[in-house]
């Protein structure tokens, strides 16, 4: 079988929720099946260190995917006949974009729909372009995996999808993320790291809910005489402008540190040196940084919204996103009481055990040998 795969998001020090999807899973698919033929389209010069196995065959296919307008030629015009021409069996879209004008089957994996609910979270563009062709892409896909029961439910309700051609497939976690036997002081781009202090991991978009993570802490700060630092560790997205304006209003803002994204080596230390990750989206479709903490024995207080409950399970304090008094509370709830972060420790290294990328890539390869006998 000859599969097609769109790799665009594979580019050297870009690490989010979805590049680690296909990173760890294609790097696994491709070593675990070297009977099938993998063509790795690439949407620019790509890294050797993506060519996971001798049955990957890459190709560079332009212009680079910068803009909604050139995903739209990159996937209508580029993708159509690159398959045609590569007679590829089926087509893989771990970012969950694929050509609406092709008959080569498609599998998409659509890892949430967030900017159904929250639109004005994105750039006008990007944000017409999600909600007009995500929807297209799902009814043209003869399969969707997505990474949770909540999406799984979302997608199907939202766009009247069949719920039995959608596959959930949870992330899994790296084992580059445990505990290190000895923790060092952390130092980035020249800042020493605040010790102790709280974490939070991920891009920064107004759908983290960053504001409220600086309230927080504020109240923290005041209402309990806490004294750790916040550590924000992620790079900035879009519309940031009011984070911006709360941080710098912030009279402990001197406490607060944004390192930008940081490479996985790097997390894996400000994971195991925090009190918590402090992990308070408005809307998540799995919430990888979740399992990452964990597994790095690091405690977790998380949103009792969207999916992320079904990811901690037991294992996380689990807060009301919009309530930043209880957001404050818990914070000082880990940093005073250590029984109680020990014991959130212990689970959430147990819970961190149900998620493995091997598992999530010989679930990924059943949706995909699904599609064969279709």
């Amino acid at each position: 079988m000859r599969i097609a795969v769109n790799t665009r998001l594979l580019q050297k020090n870009r690490y989010g929720g979805i590049e680690a999807f296909s990173y760890e899973t294609l790097k696994r698919l491709a070593r675990d099946h070297p009977e099938h033929e993998f063509i790795f389209i690439f949407d620019r010069k790509f890294d050797p260190e993506f060519i996971f196995a001798d049955n990957i065959k890459p190709v560079v296919a332009g212009p680079r995917t910068v803009h909604p307008i050139l995903w739209y030629l990159w996937f209508e015009k580029r993708i159509p006949r690159l398959l045609k021409k590569m007679n590829a069996d089926i087509f893989f879209s771990p970012d969950g974009m694929i050509p609406l004008k092709t008959n080569i089957p498609c599998i998409s994996v659509i890892h949430d729909i967030n900017f159904c609910h929250r639109k004005h979270d994105l750039p006008r563009l990007k944000s017409l372009y999600y909600r007009k062709y995500f929807m297209q892409f799902a009814r043209k896909a003869m399969r969707i995996v997505t990474v949770s029961e909540y999406s799984a439910v979302d997608i199907a309700e939202t766009w009247n999808i069949d719920p039995h051609k959608i596959d959930v497939i949870h992330n899994g976690v790296s084992d580059e993320f445990k505990p290190p036997v000895t923790q060092n002081e952390i130092n980035i781009k020249g800042h020493t790291v605040p010790r102790p202090y709280f974490l939070f991991v991920g891009n920064i978009s107004p759908r983290k809910n960053i504001s409220n993570l600086i309230i927080a802490y504020e109240k923290y700060r005041n209402n309990y005489k806490g004294s750790a630092g916040l550590v924000v560790a992620g790079g900035s997205l879009f519309n940031n402008r009011h984070i911006r304006k709360i941080y710098v209003k912030s009279a402990y803002r001197d406490d607060i540190l944004f390192t930008g994204a940081q490479h996985k080596n790097t997390l894996v230390r400000l994971y195991s040196g925090a009190l918590a990750l402090v992990f308070i989206p408005w809307f998540e479709g799995f919430g990888l940084p979740i399992v990452e903490a964990m597994k790095c024995g690091t405690p977790v207080i998380a949103s009792n919204t969207t999916s992320v409950p079904e990811i901690t399970g037991d294992a996380a304090i689990l807060v009301n996103p919009a309530d930043t008094s209880n957001i404050a509370k818990a914070m000082a709830g880990i940093e005073k009481n250590a029984e109680m972060r020990d014991e959130l420790i212990k689970k959430g290294i147990n819970r961190a055990k149900e998620f493995d990328w091997d598992k999530t890539a010989g679930l990924l390869w059943q949706s995909i040998t699904r599609i064969t006998k279709q």
